[in-house]
């Protein structure tokens, strides 16, 4: 019950309150120390993990060992925004330690569609009162609005997918209740996400939908089907099309700034972007191995922008705005790998369970998993969600719950099928 939870503390708070990114997590990790030294205790008892379990602990260990190994190299711990990030290499194996405390006592799968859709429901509430009442342009919450409007958006596609599969299930008491509250999610949550302007969530999340309804498409009714998805296109264009959005001026200002960089012009914020792009890419090819390391890469970048090689609005970050680049360039091809076995061991998982699971529930924690990487994996294509405190921390507590829960939903169905 602990568990359930501090699951759903998580999700519903990730990108509500200041901390919680930090707190609840390291509650659960010490949680889950006490619950495996319980079992270690125990006469005849031993932690039993499945094949797909080493994978996952063994992409997330390689990860933070290699990352830790870089800041040993360097003497230099990540700074993220705010000062926040200084810990991160060490999150990675958090997540492992709770992802083996959650296989002996997993949470229940109800706590975590009512996080994912209290959490997408907060997030719309925040955003709207931000900015109909406030009058901000780019609600945030008081964070960078790039990671408040991607998660947004995935806690929005998560509702969705928790809001199809109730529609897959037998019905219980108050089914008409469960369903409005998730659909209210899916909207709160897809506010959220226009209003911010975060344009990197909006490329990602046409791939989404098509999973979401690829999956569903033949186990629902197709009629209900076309006219959910109508629901949500309304949804977006009405929201993205309102005169104080903003939407339609982001999408112009970045074909401008597209125009301007051909012309020489790289002080726009895509400009900025594509600058850090090819400074990266330079970084990588100088030291393709094991790449600059942690402060050495700014360092060099930096001296390159005083030569007057890159725009000066790049040394502004800490980060180049791309998970991969920002890696290659970092860590070299040996972080390179290590970044693409955290994506691509869990999805590969999550996929050949959603090939496999005939059950509802169990196909949507399976394919809330694929969304979970193939989301961070589009995030990261125009930000360094990894190196943001919220942004890593979602990825690892959503990869890690999805995958506890799924393997803890028996295959039958049964009591496991209800969310």
């Amino acid at each position: 019950m602990l568990s359930s939870l501090l699951l759903f503390a998580f999700l519903a708070l990730l990108m509500t309150f200041r901390y919680s990114y930090a707190v609840v997590p390291l509650l659960a990790g010490g949680v889950a120390f006490c619950g495996l030294l319980f079992v270690w205790l125990q006469p005849g008892h031993s932690l039993r993990l499945a094949r797909g379990d080493v994978l996952c602990l063994a992409a997330l260990l390689l990860f933070s060992l290699l990352w830790l190994a870089d800041v040993v190299r360097t003497g230099k711990w990540p700074v993220g925004e705010g000062n926040q990030g200084i810990l991160l290499p060490l999150w990675p194996m958090l997540a492992a330690l709770v992802l083996m405390a959650w296989r002996v006592f997993p949470p229940k799968a109800g706590f975590w569609w009512a996080g994912v859709a209290l959490g997408a429901l907060l997030v719309g509430s925040i955003a709207s009162y931000e900015h109909w009442v406030l009058g901000r342009g780019r609600p945030d919450n008081g964070m960078n609005a790039i990671p408040f409007g991607n998660v947004s958006l995935l806690l929005a596609t998560l509702s969705l997918v928790g809001l199809l599969a109730r529609l897959g299930m037998r019905p219980v008491k108050g089914e008409w209740w469960l369903r409005g509250f998730y659909a209210l999610a899916v909207g709160a949550g897809l506010l959220a996400a226009v209003l911010s302007g975060t344009r990197g969530s909006w490329i990602v999340f046409p791939a989404l939908i098509l999973l979401v309804f690829g999956v569903f498409w033949r186990q629902l009714h197709r009629g209900g089907m076309v006219a959910l998805a109508l629901l949500v296109a309304v949804v977006v264009l009405s929201t993205s099309f309102m005169p104080r959005a903003g939407v339609t001026q982001r999408v112009a200002q970045a074909v401008q700034n597209l125009e301007e960089y051909t012309e020489g012009d790289t002080y726009s914020s895509l400009g900025v972007r594509l600058e850090m792009w090819r400074a990266g890419a330079r970084l990588f090819r100088e030291k393709p191995i094991l790449g600059w390391g942690e402060g050495r890469l700014e360092a060099r970048r930096d001296q390159w922008v005083s030569e007057g090689l890159y725009d000066k609005g790049i040394s502004r970050y800490d980060q180049l705005h791309n998970d991969l680049v920002d890696t290659a360039a970092r860590r070299g091809l040996v972080g390179l790998v290590s970044l693409l076995l955290l994506y691509g061991v869990p999805l590969v998982l999550f996929a050949t369970h959603l090939r496999r699971r005939r059950d509802v529930q169990g196909q949507a924690l399976a394919l809330s998993g694929v969304i979970v990487v193939v989301a961070f994996i589009g995030f990261g294509l125009t930000q360094s969600l990894l190196r943001d405190v919220r942004g890593l921390s979602g990825f690892l507590g959503m990869l890690t719950a999805c995958w506890c829960l799924l393997k803890a939903t028996p295959e039958g169905g049964g009591e496991g099928a209800r969310a």
